[in-house]
Parts: C-alpha cells; structure tokens; sequence
C-alpha cells in the first residue's frame, strides 16, 4: 500500500562528539535514491559550514529555518526571539539563496506548544513544523534507528514526519537501509510542503 512519509533533518552544530562527513554522507544517499527530504537548518552551522549548506539546496531539497543559536525558544525575551530567527533567515538567504519561510523547527521542540512563541514565528512568516516518528538518533545505534524509524512510519502510516540529525554517525549508516525497507513497503519520500497535515506538535 502506498504511502509518504517526510524525512527531516536538523542540521546544527553537534552537542557531542561525532565523525566528519555524515551529513555529506546523508546527501549522498538521497541523490542516489533520487529522494527530496527537508532541512532545518541553524544559521550558525551555516556559517561554519558553506559547502555543505550550498549542496543542500542545490540538491532541491526543502530548507527551513533552525535559530541562530539553537537555544531553547522560551529562554529567549521577546526581542531575542525575534533577532535570533532573523539572524538565521539573513544567513541562509545570504550563503544559500533561498528563503526558509515558513518552516520553521523550535530546537529540542521547545515552545512548539506556547502561544507567545508561535504567535512571534507566524509574525515572521513562519509555521513551526514538530514530528511523527523520533528514532533517537542522537543516542542510538544505527539499528536502533533504522528499526525505530521503519517500525514508526509503517505504524503512523500516510503522512509522517520523521526527525532525524544531520551529524550522527548512525544516522549517515541507518539512512540507506531505512530508505531501501520503506521504499519496498510502498513509501513515498516528499518534503514537508507536500503534505496537507503537519505536526503541531514535539514530543521528544
């Protein structure tokens, strides 16, 4: 039975160590799959690292907007929220060239749910986007992953918004399997913006 399901990356600088070349690693898989998927990216990663924001877009997959620093959203004043965002939007149109708007992914999903921080994102042109199927990555091994990831999308079913990382190691080496099985279960993989329900919310 056919089905989509989205798959989210949130590209950010790692809170803990991790090999070099995951998240090219994860491009890699997707132009062999001939698969779009989107990405929230933080604008302070651009910063860092050009190169590999630059293919993201190139690649056409979908990009949303991050924060700047990746700080929980509710720690911010208003003002901060506001400049934060910002930030974020001027890098990734100046170093990638596209507008991230109106995706949008609180970090840690934190705030996802306050009025306050929701009503400020829709201000400026953002919807805050949360997630279906959260495999842990940042912890797990790539079994893990790829056990949590298939089992989670063929339980949810059509639609489902999977978070992933761009910087796990297990992730770069769950991805191709985790496309192989759901591409043999009957998924669809589409970006974010293709699909008439979102998450509102995040539980991780």
């Amino acid at each position: 039975m056919a089905f989509r399901v989205a798959l989210t990356f949130d590209a950010e600088h790692p809170d803990r160590p991790t090999q070099p070349g995951v998240a090219e690693s994860i491009l890699a898989t997707l132009e062999e799959a001939g698969l779009r998927a989107t990405f929230f990216i933080q604008g302070r990663w651009v910063e860092a690292e050009p190169g590999t924001a630059k293919q993201i877009a190139a690649a056409g997959h979908l990009v949303g907007n991050h924060s700047h620093y990746h700080a929980r959203m509710p720690l911010f004043r208003p003002d901060g929220l506001l400049a934060d965002v910002r930030a974020a939007e001027a890098v990734i149109r100046e170093v990638i060239g596209v507008d991230p708007r109106p995706w949008f992914r609180c970090p840690f999903g934190a705030g996802h749910d306050d009025p306050a921080i929701v009503d400020a994102l829709a201000g400026l042109g953002y919807r805050e986007v949360g997630w279906d199927v959260v495999p842990l990555d940042w912890e797990r091994p790539a079994e893990a992953v790829e056990a949590s990831v298939v089992d989670g999308v063929c339980a949810f079913g059509d639609g489902a918004v999977v978070l992933l990382h761009s910087w796990p190691a297990s992730t770069g080496a769950a991805l191709p399997r985790i496309v192989r099985r759901l591409t043999e279960s009957g998924a669809t993989f589409v970006g974010v913006d293709e699909l008439e329900r979102l998450p509102a919310t995040a539980d991780a």
